[in-house]
């Protein structure tokens, strides 16, 4: 049973900026990152032309993250690297499109969230 009543679902890309696969791509020399770098977003490109019709956000690079909290605000880091909102029939279904998606295929990326996006209680 679908309780996702818009069909919307959030992904968020996530991996460690410290991790292994970080490390990894960092030791690369400089003209090997800039090819992988070159080989993941023509991947990517493609992934969003082959899946443009799901495509509700294309979301896009995330930055550094500020932390509100009743004590203020503070500089945090976490992992969240990325996000793009979708539309499918089941959660499912969400989750499929990103399979073996160029954030982790190329790029030191470690996974993709998907996650419904729920109707506002009360609303």
């Amino acid at each position: 049973m679908n309780t996702n009543e818009n069909n919307t679902y959030l992904a968020t890309f996530l991996g460690s900026k410290t991790g292994p696969k970080m490390a990894v791509w960092k030791a690369l020399p400089e003209k090997e990152q800039q090819a992988k770098m070159q080989e993941g977003m023509a991947a990517w490109k493609a992934w969003v032309e082959k899946h443009q019709k799901a495509i509700v956000t294309m979301g896009g690079p995330l930055g550094k993250t500020k932390k509100i909290t009743p004590d203020g605000i503070e500089d945090v880091t976490n992992e969240m690297g990325g996000f793009t909102v979708v539309r499918a029939d089941s959660h499912e279904t969400a989750a499929k499109l990103f399979e073996n998606h160029p954030h982790f295929a190329i790029f030191p990326g470690e996974s993709i969230e998907v996650m419904p996006v729920l109707p506002i209680p009360g609303a």
